[in-house]
This record gives C-alpha cells, sequence and structure tokens, in this order.
C-alpha cells in the first residue's frame, strides 16, 4: 500500500459551517486540509466527512490519524 506525503506536522485547526467537506488523504493537495484533485493517478481518494452544525475541528496534516480527517495527536511520532 502506498503511503501518504506528510503535508505538515501539526493539525489545522479551524472552525467549519454545516456542511460537506472532501480532507485531503494523499497529503498532495496544495489546499490542505482539503483536496484539490492532486490525488488522481494515486491509490489514494479524498474522505468525505459532514457536520450536522458548526464546529471547531482539528484537521490532520500529517496523514497518520487513525481517525481521519480528525487529528488524533500521530504528528508527534511522524
Amino acid at each position: 500500500m502506498d503511503k501518504p506525503t506528510v503535508a505538515g506536522k501539526a493539525p489545522i485547526v479551524t472552525k467549519l459551517a454545516a456542511g460537506t467537506y472532501y480532507w485531503c488523504a494523499c497529503g498532495l493537495s496544495k489546499n490542505q486540509p482539503y483536496c484539490d484533485g492532486s490525488h488522481k493517478g494515486t491509490s489514494f481518494s479524498p474522505k468525505q466527512f459532514t457536520l450536522d452544525a458548526e464546529k471547531q475541528v482539528a484537521l490532520c496534516t500529517c496523514k497518520a490519524t487513525k481517525g481521519s480527517p480528525f487529528c488524533d495527536g500521530s504528528h508527534r511520532t511522524v
């Protein structure tokens, strides 16, 4: 299995409105942490996630989280 590119070593903490989002799973997007289509030609696909209400979230950029798209602290060991 391919390994994703580490896009960052800390999560992006942001407040998101209710809606559907696509998290970059490959690490190649120039619009981190969101997918911009850079995964084309790889074995990766973006992770769709939906928020029912406005919420502050910590989105993973190291791509090692076990709880994608949300940070689980894995960046500390990458």
